[in-house]
């Protein structure tokens, strides 16, 4: 659907840097470049060369000395001849190297152009491409690495070997429609089941991984409570590493929500600091208190925070079962202040800084591992498509499974077994259409 097009965009961010790569790609690649290229013939250079030369533009004023690397087609990241122009920094002289590629024949590259045509020519599968759009925003160590787990094709591969097998198993029923007058059996029902369970269990794994994968990709939310005054802003700039939060001992300080992230065991945190939990008169501190509520009822981890030298109160307690089923960390702050470290929960000093916190911070990964589990990376699902995708398989297996149970003819279950790996299909784009493929590719910037 490319084929006569050539297309080019800046690939990296915009802003000062030492340097700027410009992208070609398509049949004219290396035309378009040597007609800017103030050195070696690019279309005559063998594939994956770096060649110094000035770019000019068309009225042959010198632009930048730059990088020409080229790589031909089929060997490249599109599987179209594709060449990257390095210059100096800067958005100015890069703009001026991507004017003069469409001046003398290119287009600008749509979002995701370049990974959508790596997709097409088979370089790479659909949830590897989904996969670059992850790795590019990821923003923790576990994202990264199950990210980079579906780049590598270790989830595509598992996902293939899956639908492989279905099909075996539609193959073996259909065979038996061509001879249901015969009554022959080509596969022992008890060794159908069993594979089908097979297959249920491993979709069923990938979709309980997926409440791990959201957070991975999202963040775990952790809401701090608790009174006026207990602490909570200084917690919150304590476990974040910086000043986020305003401290003053005036109770009510904080009176709208207040978020920082941090990173512990390679999982992104993401706190929210509240106002403090009263009956209150003054309207805007109403407010602060309902939006405290409302955030609790979202988090996936509450800490509450109470202060030691009042111990715990009847608000307190009111509080902390108004948290319901949530999961909850009681944290008594301020043991510097009494002299008997007597008190229920965690018990620390939340202004001794990030050292103060630490035990806190065990417990935080400590319940984020029971409540979202600790799957391999390449089995950690992350993308809402492929979930729904899963779950229809998954639907479709159980609907297989009890077809077989009630003794239905093969023509039956094979329908579902059909429709189970044709879902799985969808994952990995074996099976596909273009709206799929325009929501999934532009997602991605410009130059990808």
């Amino acid at each position: 659907m490319f084929a006569q097009d050539t297309i080019a965009a800046i690939a990296t961010a915009p802003g000062l840097a030492a340097l700027t790569i410009v992208r070609l790609s398509g049949p004219e690649a290396c035309r378009i470049a040597s007609e800017c290229f103030a050195g070696r013939d690019l279309t005559a250079v063998e594939s994956h060369t770096a060649n110094v030369g000035m770019w000019v533009g068309q009225a042959g004023d010198r632009i930048d000395q730059v990088v020409a690397t080229v790589f031909l087609a089929p060997r490249s990241s599109t599987g179209e001849d594709v060449v990257e122009i390095t210059c100096h920094g800067g958005d100015y002289v890069a703009a001026l190297v991507l004017q003069s590629m469409i001046e003398n024949g290119a287009r600008l590259a749509r979002p995701g152009e370049f990974t959508q045509r790596a997709f097409l020519s088979g370089k790479i599968d659909l949830a590897q491409a989904e996969a670059i759009a992850d790795l590019i925003h990821s923003t923790s160590e576990r994202a990264h690495r199950t990210s980079l787990a579906a780049y590598e094709g270790h989830y595509s591969e598992q996902l293939e070997k899956l639908r492989t097998a279905i099909l075996e198993l539609c193959a073996l029923a259909e065979l038996e429609i061509d001879f249901t007058d015969e009554d022959v059996e080509f596969v022992d029902r008890a060794e159908l089941r069993k594979l089908i369970k097979h297959a249920l269990n491993q979709t069923d794994e990938l979709l309980r991984s997926v409440r791990l994968g959201t957070v991975v990709r999202e963040g775990i939310r952790i809401v701090i409570a608790g009174r006026p005054n207990a602490g909570k802003s200084t917690l919150l700039n304590s476990l974040s590493g910086r000043d986020r939060a305003i401290i003053s001992e005036q109770p009510g300080t904080t009176r709208d929500v207040l978020e920082a992230d941090a990173e512990f065991e390679g999982l992104r945190f993401r706190f929210t600091d509240t106002a403090g939990l009263r009956q209150s008169t003054d309207v805007i501190e109403q407010e602060g208190v309902r939006r405290a509520r409302d955030m609790i009822a979202k988090a996936d981890i509450v800490v509450y925070v109470y202060d030691l030298v009042h111990g715990l109160t009847e608000e307190d307690l009111d509080a902390l079962k108004r948290t319901g089923e949530k999961a909850t960390i009681l944290v008594g702050n301020k043991v510097d202040l009494v002299q008997q470290h007597a008190g229920e929960g965690l018990l620390l000093s939340a202004k001794g800084g990030p050292k103060a916190v630490i035990p806190l911070v065990r417990e935080l990964v400590n319940q984020a591992a029971e409540i979202f589990g600790n799957p391999d990376v390449s089995r950690t699902v992350m993308n809402a498509r492929h979930k729904n995708h899963l779950r229809q398989a998954h639907e479709a297996l159980l609907r297989a499974g009890a077809a077989l149970d009630a003794q239905k003819s093969p023509d039956i279950f094979a329908l579902d077994l059909h429709a189970a790996a044709r879902e799985l299909g969808m994952i990995t784009g074996v099976i596909t259409n273009e709206t799929v493929l325009g929501a999934i590719f532009s997602r991605f910037c410009i130059g990808k």
